[in-house]
């Protein structure tokens, strides 16, 4: 991709995701995703109905009426994207690549993050950390990230997603909201890493997948290349039994992969490339409110 293909793909991205991230996601996002806690802000005198906890014992002893601690919400977050850059996310049978789709979504939640004042960061990694990049804020940062999630190219084909979640524990020490973005396709157990990344900071998965991984097309003889690997081979589509046999590898991948969100206590959405992410999207926010 050249320069200026490679800034109006970004432009383009830019103006599709700040105006969702504006128009729909701002508020939603503010109240899914909290600050660190309540910070003092000033003392007022006490009200009917105010807490007495809240009381000022030393300032309500000076002036002889009672005078309450007012507290505002501590509001800024440093948000860190997780985005897997293996290979094979470099897939799409219809609508877009798993990669554009999750360029996408990382943007959204950008452009949403830093309209609610919040700092920006992202880590991308295949089975070793690509490439970090320091929480920020402000537009230019952002369009620094997408340019580098469009342009990057990893050293690196295979996955392992206990290598970003042990980097976030253990170099990441301020608490953040992350998003962990991948296809998750693969055998590696990763339900420890998560579960103690997932104390330290706020975790949410989100999976894209091609509905081909979910269904096999009836095409007849395919030739299929595994993307990590770089192995290829052939399968019989036409054949009832190799059909059904893949969708009950995809049904028991998803199965362990909701069970390890769930024991992690971290929440997560699929996403399908054919399908509209802002859904998806809703539907995570709505559930943490």
């Amino acid at each position: 991709m050249d320069a200026n293909e490679l800034i109006k793909k970004v432009r383009k991205i830019e103006i599709k995701t700040r105006g969702l991230s504006s128009n729909i996601f701002a508020g939603q996002y503010h109240s899914a995703f909290k600050g660190r806690g309540m910070a003092f802000s000033e003392v007022r005198e006490y009200q009917y109905g105010d807490d007495v906890r809240d009381i000022d014992w030393n300032v309500t002893a000076r002036f002889n009426k009672p005078y309450v601690k007012v507290f505002e919400e501590e509001r800024e977050l440093t948000v860190m994207l997780l985005v897997d850059m293996s290979g094979s996310l470099d897939f799409g049978t219809s609508g877009m690549y798993k990669r554009d789709m999750v360029t996408e979504i990382a943007a959204t939640l950008a452009f949403a993050a830093i309209q609610n004042n919040d700092k920006i960061g992202a880590v991308f990694f295949t089975d070793r950390i690509e490439k970090f990049i320091p929480p920020q804020k402000g537009r230019k940062h952002i369009l620094y990230i997408i340019r580098e999630l469009l342009s990057f190219e990893p050293e690196s084909m295979q996955t392992d997603i206990t290598v970003p979640l042990q980097y976030l524990t253990n170099a990441i020490k301020k608490r953040c909201t992350t998003f962990l973005l991948s296809d998750f396709i693969g055998d590696k157990d990763f339900k420890s890493p998560l579960t103690i990344a997932n104390r330290k900071h706020d975790v949410v998965a989100i999976q894209v997948y091609d509905k081909r991984v979910e269904e096999l097309a009836d095409v007849g003889l395919m030739k299929i290349v595994d993307a990590e690997s770089g192995e290829d081979m052939y399968i019989d589509t036409s054949s009832r039994k190799v059909r059904a046999h893949h969708h009950q590898w995809w049904v028991a991948s998803q199965e362990r992969l909701h069970d390890t969100f769930t024991k992690s206590g971290v929440d997560a959405i699929s996403v399908r490339t054919d399908q509209n992410y802002v859904k998806s999207l809703m539907s995570l926010f709505a559930k943490r409110n």
